[in-house]
């Protein structure tokens, strides 16, 4: 069975930084398809990111150059990291494995003067 198991997230000044991160249990993660996907209330869940088998990334234009992904293969987890926060930005953070249609359980990101 496979279990994606986050940490990380909290709350930050805009311009500020946080990252967070996805243990993924029951599979290789670098033979999986992974992302990030977030959401706020009331609205649907968002792409965000994702990172193929190869390594190749992809972001959705509203984080480029401010987020990146990656992952340990050694620790089996996948990151997202995040930099130069906006107050836009404070959501629910839900990592998803593509290749086995499995989500993480999400974690807050608030980002507030």
């Amino acid at each position: 069975q496979v279990r994606l198991e986050q940490a990380g997230g909290g709350s930050v000044q805009p311009g500020g930084s946080l990252s967070v991160s996805c243990a993924v249990s029951g599979t290789v993660l670098s033979a999986s398809i992974m992302g990030w996907y977030r959401q706020t209330a009331g609205d649907e869940r968002e792409w965000i990111a994702t990172i193929m088998e190869s390594g190749r990334t992809d972001f959705t234009d509203s984080v480029k150059g401010r987020f990146s992904i990656s992952r340990d293969n050694a620790k089996n987890t996948m990151y997202l990291q995040m930099n130069d926060l906006k107050p836009e930005d404070t959501a629910i953070y839900y990592c998803k494995d593509f290749t086995r249609n499995t989500w993480g359980r999400g974690t807050q990101v608030t980002v507030s003067s």
